[in-house]
């Protein structure tokens, strides 16, 4: 089959680009080995979310008393999450191949490789086939790293996907690593009564946000009988029947501590998937695990291209789409603006959730701006205290010579619903104070933004 455009990988890079390619008037195919929606929907962002969801609905239950509302005791069902979980995961990628079908983009089920000559081969269950398109867009995403120190057998030593289907609940756990995937995973075991042990091995937890930021979240998670070790690293993992031996190290005191526990998460990163797809064939070239691309996702070979985590740039799902919606734009005689990689928003979703954007005060004052830092408790919020959550606060970073935001940092509860409206702010060159001059709903979270600016510049009123 001749095809205009086809996409390797159907994720939120992949789909979104042959989704848009289609609405472009592109005679366009999508290649998945698995599950439409990738990593994302089926065993990422998406299925992730409602466990934590379970965890959060069973900590309000738990916590009821609180609120006037009387219960008999609960118990967490983790099959039963699981479940839903899954079910939710199963809805999504139904989603993807509506949106699909409804665009009209042909789905090719099967292994692809890409050729020479504008060519992609897909081995499948009825054999192999080739297929000739103008533009080939490779979108094949991510796994989870494996360590040397912690081998992953799916039982005793595992990574996400497993995490995200135990058959049963251990009574306690080691995650290795902090980033969002790790932090949200050990969140979600504790809440429902595992006794979790988060190790690090930088200086403090989620180590891509702000300083307070961080401390705020290790707080609350050792509020909740967490044990938080940072500056530490996995040495290696000694499996004794049901038991893993875990032989942590403290990097600044050079002691060993050995953790027994049931089960260990690696939660240390991600490799992409590059191997066997054909990149020496066509002659792609790779630097450092990612293929070379320009501003508009183009790499070194004429009519190839890659978008999402087999690039250089943060490994998020929203990045991937927006890489997407760039690509298949200019491939099809568009003049998008290249992606603003200092804007990327982050977001973790655990209790308190964390979202973030632009530097952090560190890094703004390493990269050498006068700065002034503003910061509004969530404990003087009339929502949040309302609502029972008020962990965390909102932090503006902000140019004291331009008054534009720097950074924005956000610790509390939905937090992550709260970033895009800065997000937007600064890619229109809003400055600090005519954010905080637009009037903010009462009450609400977001009102803390607008305090926080204020007190960058000393005159927040319920700061």
């Amino acid at each position: 089959m001749k095809y205009d455009l086809i996409v390797v990988g159907s994720g939120p890079g992949g789909y979104v680009a042959a989704v848009k390619g289609a609405q472009m008037g592109l005679k366009t195919a999508v290649v998945e080995r698995e599950n439409l929606g990738g990593i994302c929907l089926n065993w990422g962002c998406i299925p992730t979310k409602a466990l934590l969801k379970s965890a959060q609905v069973f900590n309000y239950i738990n916590h009821a008393a609180a609120y006037g509302v009387g219960t008999q005791p609960v118990e967490a069902d983790l099959s039963a999450m699981v479940a839903r979980s899954r079910g939710v995961a199963e809805t999504m990628s139904k989603g993807v191949q509506f949106l699909l079908k409804k665009n009209g983009v042909d789905v090719l089920m099967g292994t692809a490789k890409v050729l020479p000559d504008h060519k992609v081969q897909v081995s499948g269950a009825e054999g192999v086939e080739e297929h000739e398109a103008t533009h080939i867009i490779i979108a094949t995403g991510a796994r989870s790293k494996v360590m040397p120190s912690m081998p992953q057998d799916g039982r005793h030593i595992i990574g996400y996907r497993e995490a995200m289907t135990l058959p049963f609940k251990p009574k306690s756990m080691v995650v290795c690593g902090s980033g969002a995937i790790g932090s949200e995973f050990a969140f979600f075991y504790q809440s429902i009564g595992v006794q979790v042990t988060l190790v690090e091995f930088m200086p403090q937890i989620l180590p891509n946000e702000d300083e307070d930021t961080a401390s705020q979240v290790s707080r609350s998670f050792r509020k909740m009988g967490m044990k938080v070790m940072t500056s530490s690293s996995v040495e290696r993992v000694d499996i004794e029947g049901d038991v893993c031996h875990v032989t942590i190290k403290d990097s600044k005191k050079g002691t060993e501590t050995v953790v027994d526990c049931d089960v260990v998460l690696s939660a240390v990163g991600v490799v992409t998937n590059l191997e066997g797809i054909g990149l020496e064939e066509v002659g792609i070239a790779v630097e450092r695990g990612k293929i070379v691309v320009d501003d508009y996702y183009r790499t070194n070979v004429p009519g190839y291209y890659a978008i999402g985590d087999v690039v250089h740039g943060p490994a998020l799902a929203h990045v991937a789409s927006a890489e997407a919606l760039c690509c298949v734009e200019k491939l099809a005689g568009g003049d998008p603006a290249p992606i603003n990689y200092s804007n990327i928003p982050g977001c973790t979703y655990t209790t308190p959730e964390v979202a973030s954007v632009g530097l952090t005060e560190k890094k703004a004052v390493e990269a050498g701006y006068d700065v002034r830092v503003g910061k509004f408790f969530f404990k003087a919020s009339g929502k949040a205290t309302a609502a029972g959550n008020t962990d965390g606060f909102v932090k503006v970073v902000i140019d004291a010579k331009t008054d534009l935001l720097l950074g924005c940092h956000l610790c509390g509860d939905n937090v992550t619903e709260m970033i895009a409206g800065l997000v937007v702010a600064r890619q229109n060159g809003l400055t600090a104070k005519q954010v905080a001059s637009s009037i903010h709903p009462h009450p609400t979270m977001s009102e803390a933004i607008m305090e926080a600016i204020e007190a960058a510049y000393g005159q927040a009123i319920h700061g």
